[in-house]
């Protein structure tokens, strides 16, 4: 199946670009700039055209992916040149203006379905993510879109385009405003953030971040998000006169109207234990790793860059609230690390990586226990060891030489780290073992 993503050379295009790729489909990906398209393509291995035409007219499903005021120029373009049969998405975050100009301009053998993947280039998994369908109509397409989002795991919203853009200038246009502006004001205030993170609480540095999030987006796209939604300016408006409201209120020392402002906010809030609940998640996730590293000072560890995906493992030598320093296993070099760029493999999926990562090496073991001993028992056991890959019992044979009473056992044991032997042995000497 060919699937052209028309501005796949940046951003959530490019994202959705590599998704597909390595789903096996045959992808094109288009933009007008050739230096860029041209580097983009070389880096991912997927073929690039500046030419919309050309590869709408030869593409089974077209993802229009340009910037918001553009869509809809795009999808006039190339409307006449689709493929009969065909699909065509948009992934903006409007859907009125896209939904009527696909509605009148394309061709009645082409299904049309508006969408908008409630989530950034940044994200690391399609599963759990959102995803709003606007459909006027759901033709033979429709169906494989919902089996293929099924089969990934995403959460799929349909809706009308205007309930879409109603809803969308409070998740995006109103959230995006408040943040937008208190960043501004920070700035305004010749306040250094970093300075600010010395004296906060977790909540706070996990607003900051938020805000640091938003604000980074390129800021071309952000006026678009906030200009082409046509509730946003009565949401924007709203907005600024809540927060003239309040300062009112506290410049004019009226403590009865400020709380009667929140509790009239609280009442139209959603459920209060769940947001607490969902909070506290979010702000434990931001102390969890560095707790758990702390108590693996001097021990082998190993973490995930979230953006590369590269795997580093060493000895942790020191770590702190921003950083990490590995040493590394088989050399005197260091590794540092941001906290807030890795994920830490824990427990299982350490090994794991070990089994695939680390040269290993089996080791036989040459055991004398009592008669009524349990080989498996101790075999069970010795597995539970961390760092032994493998346990198996290569012999179990009476010892009437020794002691009637008494039998060998032979382990052989699989590990990639030869000190976790000595564990084993103290393992086996507590179970009675003579280790011969």
């Amino acid at each position: 199946m060919k699937i052209g993503v028309l501005g796949g050379t940046k951003g959530l295009g490019k994202t959705i670009a590599i998704f597909l790729d390595k789903e096996g489909f045959d992808v094109t990906i288009t933009g007008r700039d050739l230096k860029v398209g041209h580097e983009v393509s070389k880096e991912l291995g997927i073929r690039y055209s500046n030419n919309n035409r050309k590869i709408a007219s030869l593409s089974d499903i077209v993802i229009v992916s340009v910037p918001i005021d553009a869509v809809c120029d795009v999808i006039i373009e190339i409307a006449n040149c689709l493929k009969p049969g065909s699909l065509i998405l948009d992934v903006a975050s409007v859907k009125e203006k896209p939904f009527e100009v696909m509605k009148k301009h394309i061709p009645n053998n082409v299904e049309f379905i508006p969408t908008h993947p409630i989530f950034g280039s940044r994200i690391r998994s399609f599963e759990g993510q959102v995803i709003a369908l606007t459909p006027e109509n759901k033709g033979k397409w429709y169906g494989k879109i919902i089996k293929f989002l099924n089969k990934h795991k995403v959460r799929i919203l349909e809706v009308s385009p205007k309930e879409h853009d109603k809803m969308m200038s409070i998740v995006q246009i109103l959230t995006h405003f408040s943040y937008i502006s208190t960043a501004s004001a920070i700035s305004k205030l010749g306040v250094d953030i970093e300075t600010t993170r010395n004296f906060a609480s977790p909540v706070y540095n996990l607003m900051i971040d938020i805000i640091g999030r938003i604000t980074s987006q390129n800021p071309y796209l952000t006026y678009s998000i906030q200009k082409e939604n046509e509730y946003g300016e009565t949401v924007r408006y709203v907005f600024s006169k809540s927060v003239n409201e309040i300062n009112e209120t506290i410049s004019n020392n009226n403590e009865n109207e400020f709380v009667e402002i929140i509790n009239k906010a609280i009442k139209n809030m959603d459920d209060i234990p769940s947001a607490l609940g969902r909070s506290d998640k979010a702000v434990d996730s931001l102390t969890r790793e560095l707790s758990y590293l702390k108590n693996f000072i001097n021990q082998e560890v190993a973490v995930r860059d979230i953006y590369s995906n590269k795997v580093h493992f060493g000895i942790l030598n020191e770590i702190n609230p921003d950083f990490i320093i590995l040493e590394n296993s088989n050399s005197s070099t260091h590794t540092r690390l941001k906290l807030v760029n890795i994920d830490v493999l824990y427990d299982s999926e350490f090994i794991e990586w070990k089994i695939n990562n680390l040269p290993s090496k089996i080791y036989k073991i040459n055991t004398t226990f009592s008669k009524n001993s349990k080989p498996t028992v101790i075999k069970e056991t010795i597995e539970k060891i961390p760092d032994i890959i493998d346990v198996k019992i290569d012999g179990v044979y009476s010892a009437y030489q020794v002691d009637e009473n008494m039998i060998h056992i032979t382990f052989s044991i699989k590990t990639f780290n030869k000190k976790s032997l000595k564990k084993v042995n103290t393992l086996l000497e507590g179970f009675g073992a003579i280790i011969n």
